[in-house]
């Protein structure tokens, strides 16, 4: 039932496809539109960084049970350019939320629509592919804004990760005793990345995304995490050159989703995008060592081309959905690569072992 206290909204897609429904939130926002699967951790993923450039679709029908806590956000605030649900919860329930999920917002500006028809939405994004899109409570004038929306630029080509990394290199000392310290380059880093670090005893040095490789071996590091981070990793050529750099100088390094597509371009591979990426906290991923399956946490939209790696990169993970690279591994090195976020929060949490991995080959002897 539509609540008429609410202004009309729409989102416009580039096949010309115009979904209805009322504006939660208002605004108007351009981006690839995305939907994720999770049906909890809505603020994380609005918090994520790697979401930047895009208007993302929830697939649970109902959001904002538990409202929103500053403790589980990602960063400082939301970098979603708009969200939509079938239905956002206005009275939270839960423990002690500091604020619903619609006020949250609201606050910082986010384009919120719901009352759309969702699963329409997403079965077209499934067959189509993640298409340009623009979100809008201000405007109903679709030819004008088709217009608009065929000048924007699709993610492929889109280098993001200058809009999401810090100023400035800081510090976050080891929780109990330090162990090892590490470099971790912010490509767009989620807070629990550093928070699953810390906590197993790491002091960590966090860089903008451009700091020279020289920098890095001039701190005398125990090793390397290359983070999370939106847009088309082939576009970073520099940031790639110098990952070389740190691979030649033998360092352990740990790539973590556009980490890993990092890597695997400076071994001199090539990446992809996907039709519509993996986002959501239900993906399954076979070890293939061992066989064992884990349901991670993802949200990506370009993947590894497995033919393109070199032949001492052998492919050590997949996606049991379709098949992409979903970790490898270089022989005879201290190189660690996943497209999924073991750190995942709320989670799942079965992949929170490979950071145990990582931190075994970069602990001081």
């Amino acid at each position: 039932m539509k609540n008429p206290a609410l202004q009309p909204g729409l989102l416009l897609l580039e096949d010309g496809s115009v979904f209805e429904g009322e504006a939660v939130s208002p605004g108007t926002r351009f981006g690839e539109v995305v939907f994720n699967t999770s049906m909890t951790g809505y603020q994380e993923v609005l918090t994520d960084p790697s979401y930047r450039g895009q208007i993302v679709v929830m697939t649970q029908p109902h959001i904002g049970n538990y409202g929103t806590t500053t403790e589980v956000a990602e960063s400082l605030h939301p970098w979603v350019e708009g969200f939509i649900a079938r239905q956002f919860t206005v009275r939270p329930s839960g423990a002690s939320p500091e604020e619903s999920l619609v006020t949250y917002l609201r606050r910082y500006g986010v384009p919120a629509l719901q009352g759309l028809d969702t699963r329409a939405l997403v079965r077209r994004l499934r067959e189509r592919g993640a298409l340009r899109g623009v979100l809008t409570t201000e405007r109903s004038d679709a030819a004008g804004l088709a217009a608009e929306l065929a000048d924007f630029p699709t993610m492929a080509g889109r280098a993001l990760v200058d809009e999401v990394t810090c100023d400035s290199r800081y510090e976050m000392p080891a929780v109990g005793e330090e162990r090892r310290h590490l470099a971790v380059y912010d490509f767009g880093v989620k807070a629990n990345i550093l928070r699953s670090l810390s906590l197993r005893g790491t002091r960590l040095t966090v860089l903008p995304a451009r700091t020279p490789a020289s920098e890095v071996l001039a701190l005398g590091v125990d090793g390397v995490v290359l983070s999370n981070g939106p847009g088309d990793p082939e576009p970073l050529t520099g940031i790639v050159d110098g990952v070389r750099e740190l691979l030649a100088a033998g360092l352990p390094i740990f790539g973590i989703c556009l980490g890993h597509q990092l890597l695997g371009l400076a071994f001199g591979g090539r990446t992809f995008k996907l039709k519509f990426g993996h986002h959501g906290g239900n993906q399954p991923v076979r070890d293939l060592p061992t066989g064992k399956i884990a349901i991670t946490s993802q949200n990506h939209g370009f993947a590894v081309d497995p033919a393109s790696l070199p032949a001492f990169c052998k492919v050590t993970q997949v996606n049991l959905n379709d098949g992409t690279v979903e970790g490898f591994a270089a022989e005879g090195r201290p190189v660690y690569s996943v497209q999924y976020h073991p750190e995942a929060a709320p989670g799942p949490h079965e992949a929170a072992v490979l950071f145990d991995r990582f931190l075994e080959a970069a602990t001081r002897k």
